[in-house]
């Protein structure tokens, strides 16, 4: 297996079931577990400014790394769940951004694509 992202799957899922937690990861609870993560990591940024958040000390910079983990990982462990090839969604999504959003009415354009 070379996919980094189907390896780290195969790897949470040995960890889940050798602690008797698949049980407790429906795709629904995957997706909230997700979202209270990014809050977590959104939470570290709360009340800095612009270029504070481009400047996070070390300590900060950790805090903020493992609640980045935390995001991958149960992102991983949903598209595990729905058998979603999460490479492949990304790509064909890709796809269709750059089709929704063409460098020439997007460049330095925050707009989304409906009111291009």
């Amino acid at each position: 297996m070379n996919d980094p992202i189907q390896q780290l799957a195969q790897d949470l899922n040995q960890f889940a079931q050798a602690r008797d937690w698949r049980q407790f990861h429906s795709p629904k609870n995957l997706a909230s577990a997700l979202t209270v993560e990014a809050s977590e990591l959104l939470e570290h940024f709360q009340w800095l400014t612009e270029a504070q958040s481009h400047q996070l000390d070390d300590d900060k910079r950790q805090a903020v790394a493992f609640e980045m983990a935390d995001v991958l990982l149960y992102l991983v462990q949903l598209s595990s769940a729905l058998n979603i090839d999460l490479m492949d969604a990304a790509r064909r999504k890709m796809v269709i951004n750059a089709q929704r959003y063409p460098v020439e009415q997007s460049r330095g354009n925050s707009k989304k694509h409906s009111e291009l």
